[in-house]
């Protein structure tokens, strides 16, 4: 894909940096190969990605080292998306916030982060103290049994647009009722992209966003640049700037390209 296919920046609201010199933790066995900021920027160097979210693995835990090195060397339009424990202090959260993290992850499908009784309390603090949304890795099947609570937080997103697509119903209610989507990750889905994505923009366009899952750890199939491809052909013209990147450069609070 060419910036010619788009005619539009992206905002590559989900991918992983993975550097050996930062602590990682086996997750059921698997730690994932070497992803670099380096790596990641030569992967990229055809796209028309100006910015993007470094969203914390299973594999990388409550480490926050390797994401304050990855912002940093990335710099301007790209922000953090991290996992914290329960036990994290306001002083703590606010001093990520002005290394640049605005998100907090909640892995609920590959464990990781902090447990599901912990969600309320800390999606609400993280949101009091720094303004920052909440993110959730989570099969959609499984939405029912926390809807009520995702929907009363202030700000919540649900990654790899569920997952399932016996979970879509849930997903859209869910969108109904403020969450945002990630379309992302379409090697590792069971359902069809397209039809997920049109779903989720007939009831809030501006609720869906784009991004490459890099380096599509445990994926079927790593992304391919004909994935945003997909998306543009999806929410066709009308909506396609404010998917690949308005919405989520909304939503992380990023800049405009030209000023990025």
């Amino acid at each position: 894909m060419s910036t010619a296919d788009t005619g539009r920046w992206v905002f590559d609201a989900h991918l992983h940096i993975i550097d050996p010199h930062f602590p990682l933790v086996e997750n059921n066995g698997y730690l994932p190969p070497a992803f670099t900021v380096e790596q990641y920027r030569r992967r990229i160097a055809t796209l028309p990605v100006r910015g993007g979210a470094v969203v914390s693995g299973s594999f990388q835990g409550f480490d926050q080292t390797y994401l304050r090195h990855a912002l940093a060397a990335l710099g301007p339009g790209f922000v953090g998306v991290t996992q914290l424990p329960a036990t994290v202090t306001d002083e703590e959260i606010a001093d990520l916030d002005a290394a640049g993290v605005r998100g907090l992850r909640f892995n609920l499908h590959r464990g990781g982060s902090a447990a599901l009784d912990a969600l309320d309390e800390l999606a609400r603090r993280v949101y009091d103290v720094a303004g920052w949304h909440t993110e959730l890795y989570i099969d959609s099947r499984h939405i029912p049994e926390v809807a009520d609570t995702l929907a009363a937080l202030p700000a919540v997103s649900v990654d790899h647009l569920g997952l399932h697509r016996d979970g879509l119903a849930p997903l859209l209610k869910l969108v109904e009722r403020g969450a945002r989507v990630k379309a992302t990750g379409f090697g590792r889905v069971d359902l069809d992209p397209a039809e997920a994505i049109t779903a989720v923009v007939n009831v809030n366009p501006a609720a869906l966003m784009v991004g490459t899952d890099l380096p599509s750890t445990r994926a079927r199939r790593p992304f391919a640049d004909t994935d945003l491809d997909a998306v543009t052909r999806a929410v066709g013209e009308e909506y396609r700037d404010a998917v690949l990147w308005g919405n989520a450069a909304a939503f992380y609070r990023v800049p405009a390209p030209s000023d990025v």
